[in-house]
């Protein structure tokens, strides 16, 4: 058993945020000794998936439904994958959109550095995209889809 000190240490999160999830129902089976909150391994585990949906963008609200659906039984399992399926296409999303993004700083950052060598854009802008070198030429191309 852990304390609220404890956990938050582990997890780098402030004793108030935990305290925040319990009130919101996401640890219905804490136990609390003398009003002190103790936080198992199941309660840590919850933990863990919580922050991974916060970190995916689920609301609490969300995150508490699953909670409710975890304490309901088997009977939610598809619920739950259906939930998890959709944050996972939701996450695919993003990290497509931060892949363009990224891919648009690979190429900003050659070209400049080209330009910076050539004291001028004028022989760069001749060449996009078709003579761009092949990474660059991907990462344009991805950064302009």
């Amino acid at each position: 058993m852990y304390t609220i000190g404890q956990v938050a240490e582990m997890f780098d999160l402030p004793a108030s945020t935990l305290r925040y999830y319990d009130k919101q129902g996401l640890f219905p089976g804490l136990e609390r000794t003398s009003g002190i909150r103790r936080f198992s391994d199941t309660e840590l585990e919850a933990l863990r998936v919580i922050e991974c949906l916060k970190k995916a963008g689920m609301e609490i609200k969300d995150i508490r439904q699953f909670m409710e659906w975890c304490a309901e039984g088997p009977s939610t399992y598809p619920q739950r994958k259906a939930m998890f399926e959709d944050r996972k296409a939701h996450m695919e999303s993003e990290i497509a959109h931060m892949n363009r993004a990224l891919d648009m700083l690979k190429y900003k950052c050659w070209f400049y550095e080209q330009a910076i060598k050539d004291g001028s854009e004028d022989r760069l802008r001749a060449s996009i995209p078709d003579s761009l070198p092949g990474d660059i030429r991907e990462a344009y191309e991805n950064a302009h889809r």
